[in-house]
């Protein structure tokens, strides 16, 4: 069964499920900094057995996002924002820096640092 649904409503079900009783403003922050971060890797571990190791876990991929997702909604929850507001703020910021190029790592249009 596939479920859609708004991303306001998703921000809210993410903070149902939260642990809230946290001992300071900054301890929750690094929960869900770190728990975001710690998510991302686990993203690019399962891509890396998927493609160099020929370990088919596509699954934890997609599980793993999910879970990216939960963090990146409890720190909008954090600091008060709407979830959908920073997406649509996102996708207006690389419409007018990449137009109709859109991005890829050939669009980048940056000076490369020397080392």
């Amino acid at each position: 069964m596939v479920i859609k649904m708004e991303l306001s409503e998703y921000q809210k079900l993410a903070k149902e499920t939260a642990k809230m009783d946290f001992g300071s403003r900054e301890e929750e922050i690094f929960c869900w900094g770190l728990g975001l971060t710690g998510e991302a890797g686990d993203v690019a571990s399962c891509i890396k057995k998927t493609f160099a190791h020929k370990n088919d876990v596509k699954d934890g991929i997609k599980e793993n996002l999910g879970d990216m997702m939960w963090y990146a909604a409890m720190i909008c929850v954090f600091f008060g924002w709407d979830l959908g507001e920073v997406l649509d703020d996102n996708v207006s910021k690389l419409k007018e820096r990449y137009g109709e190029v859109g991005f890829n790592y050939k669009s980048v249009d940056r000076e490369m640092v020397k080392w």
